[in-house]
């Protein structure tokens, strides 16, 4: 079993709907510090199932939840999609 897809939308800092395809074999997230790399993990982990905000680097359910910026307004929920193969 593999994840094929990820499709993260509201979730910390993707505000909008961003999907990551991954190929067959090893894959690497590169990237700038904040850019997002460990968020795509975070989001792995809390569709999954992870209950524990500390494993997901928060302190509470807000957390999670875009909280806005400059340009974008706070949204009021987050979705994260897995398809596996």
């Amino acid at each position: 079993m593999r994840i094929k897809r990820v499709v993260i939308q509201g979730f910390k800092t993707f505000a909008r709907r961003t999907e990551f395809i991954f190929d067959p074999g090893v894959t690497a997230v590169v990237g700038p510090n904040g850019s997002g790399k460990s968020n795509i993990v975070d989001g792995v982990r809390w569709c999954l199932g992870e209950q524990s905000f500390s494993l997901l680097r928060s302190r509470k359910t807000s957390d999670v939840i875009f909280s806005g910026s400059d340009k974008k307004a706070r949204l009021n929920l987050a979705e994260v999609t897995i398809t596996l193969d």
